[in-house]
């Protein structure tokens, strides 16, 4: 079995914020952009999909014991177990009459990224029970937010509702800021002194010329207005992307150029 703690680098002991950390240090390190490996890269997000939420942590440390909840998905599925539902609620035998009554709608947690959020999509939901495995195919909302609840009616086995909590995993690259979505890079150094137009892709993957100006300062938020995440319930209208500058010194600075900055300086 793989073991996503040692993909993480972390002990088994670790608490959520360790792990957090770790999976931004490595998504960070190996993301594709970037020129890391894809299958490295898509390794650490399982990993971190499944030890940074307390259920499915359980079910991977005591897989004997997690009951029907203890599959793992398979590539873009994310399994449910629809017999389980019933006995968490104590509901009755399928074809009851307080199981027709009262069983109308199962429901869940499902993990995306910022980039789901981004795009919206569609996301196949395999869903469990003793006659076996169905698949129910759900829309992701675009400008959806991290614990928001959205009913598919009818989208669920034998017809019921499949109401889907959503949780929005931390991102290495982006992250949300209010009405906002922020991301850095780093800027040579003359160019932040004397001014640049830098090439930055936004989290759609298209390339932007932001214009930094002379003498900004490092840490500086550039704000591209209309390239951030699609605003909730008007995909057709998106949020500003906010680009954080910094300082990247150059590997080597000629002494004449060290000699004039001293002499500016009053060395």
């Amino acid at each position: 079995m793989t073991d996503f703690y040692t993909i993480l680098g972390v002990p088994r002991t670790a608490n959520v914020d360790e792990i957090k950390r770790a999976y931004r240090r490595l998504a960070s390190q190996h993301h594709p952009d970037k020129g890391g490996d894809v299958k490295k890269f898509q390794e650490i997000e399982e990993a971190y999909r499944i030890l940074s939420d307390p259920i499915t942590r359980q079910q991977y440390d005591n897989p004997r014991t997690a009951g029907p909840f203890g599959a793992r998905p398979g590539p873009g599925q994310t399994p449910f177990d629809f017999d389980a539902i019933f006995s968490m609620f104590g509901a009755r035998p399928a074809g009851s009459p307080f199981h027709q009554q009262h069983a109308r709608a199962a429901r869940l947690e499902l993990w995306i990224s910022l980039h789901d959020v981004a795009v919206g999509g569609n996301r196949i939901i395999s869903v469990g029970s003793q006659h076996g495995q169905s698949n129910s195919e759900i829309s992701i909302p675009p400008g959806i937010e991290d614990g928001d609840t959205v009913r598919y009616a009818g989208a669920g086995p034998v017809g019921i509702d499949l109401v889907i909590t959503f949780r929005v995993r931390p991102d290495a690259q982006w992250q949300r800021d209010n009405d906002a979505i922020v991301t850095s890079i780093d800027v040579d150094f003359w160019d932040l002194i004397l001014g640049a137009d830098i090439d930055v892709a936004n989290i759609y993957g298209e390339q932007l010329s932001i214009v930094v100006p002379p003498r900004t300062q490092p840490g500086t938020m550039l704000r591209v207005r209309g390239h951030g995440l699609p605003r909730k319930n008007q995909p057709s209208s998106r949020t500003d992307m906010l680009v954080r500058v910094q300082a990247r010194l150059p590997a080597s600075i000629p002494d004449n150029i060290l000699e004039q900055i001293k002499l500016a300086r009053g060395h």
